[in-house]
């Protein structure tokens, strides 16, 4: 199943997508949910509308958390001038403001001259809990989508600490939708590339991985992030990013995509446009 958030008029909804892909009887639609599925039962409305026909919006409403991870691929950490895998997972936490959704935009900020992509698997949490043993890992997992980890890197460097090079607003793009009827095994083994469309239509590959290369699964993942604090409905664990990490600028189109889940786009537009 496929969980987006969308707007046809004022307010957004929750809705099950269903692509021709599929093969059902009412392909490229979005079939209206009452309510937030990750915050209670729901039931189906009765409504559809033609995805063409809707604006797609993060499919999560970011209560609570996003918590990211540092180095958790072994090429990224060399092409970043590393050598050694961290000890322990590396963490850090983007402000619920940081997010937005498909085809939102990127603000780039005044204060950074050197602001990178970074595709990600997001691991969407859809239960309450605190130190979760890996066998029941599967069970507090609601689904996956896709994130781009926006980074102002020379901020990165300047303040060691990574809260507001990774913090602005706008730099946690998600979507386009939750993917719910992966496992965990099936989700450690998608492929993850960006690529940018540059102001000339030309179009550029950067980042080609696969979730399998993360040193650090994401079983690990929750159990090291429910060991230190409570996990709830609606966060998101941000899985690391694989090789390929490179500068965007305004007038750039960054298109992240994750097989089996689907394509994240959104525009760059610097803060004074």
């Amino acid at each position: 199943m496929r969980i987006a958030r969308y707007v046809v008029g004022e307010d957004p909804t929750f809705g099950v997508v269903e692509l021709a892909a599929d093969g059902g009887e009412h392909p490229d639609t979005i079939r209206a949910l009452t309510g937030d599925p990750l915050a209670g039962p729901v039931k189906y409305t009765g409504e559809r509308v033609l995805l063409a026909d809707a604006r797609l919006v993060a499919p999560v409403i970011p209560r609570s958390k996003i918590v990211a991870i540092g180095k958790n691929y072994a090429d990224h950490i060399k092409e970043m001038g590393g050598a050694e895998t961290p000890a322990n997972p590396i963490t850090f936490f983007k402000p619920n403001t940081s997010v937005i959704g498909p085809g939102e935009p990127i603000v780039y900020p005044n204060a950074t001259s050197h602001v990178d992509h970074e595709g990600e698997l997001a691991v969407v949490i859809g239960r309450i809990c605190r130190d979760v043993p890996r066998e029941r890992v599967a069970e507090v997992i609601f689904g996956y989508t896709v994130a781009n980890d926006v980074s102002a890197r020379d901020l990165q460097k300047a303040d060691v600490q990574w809260g507001r090079a990774k913090g602005y607003d706008t730099f946690c793009p998600l979507g386009p939708w939750i993917v719910t009827h992966l496992g965990v095994a099936e989700a450690s083994d998608l492929d993850i590339t960006v690529a940018l469309e540059h102001a000339d239509g030309s179009v550029e590959e950067r980042q080609n991985g696969n979730t399998g290369q993360m040193l650090r699964g994401i079983e690990d993942l929750v159990v090291f992030v429910s060991s230190f604090c409570t996990l709830l409905p609606g966060d998101v664990i941000l899985t690391g990013t694989p090789a390929g990490v490179g500068p965007i600028i305004a007038g750039d189109r960054v298109h992240v995509t994750i097989s089996g889940i689907g394509t994240l786009s959104n525009p760059v537009v610097a803060q004074d446009a």
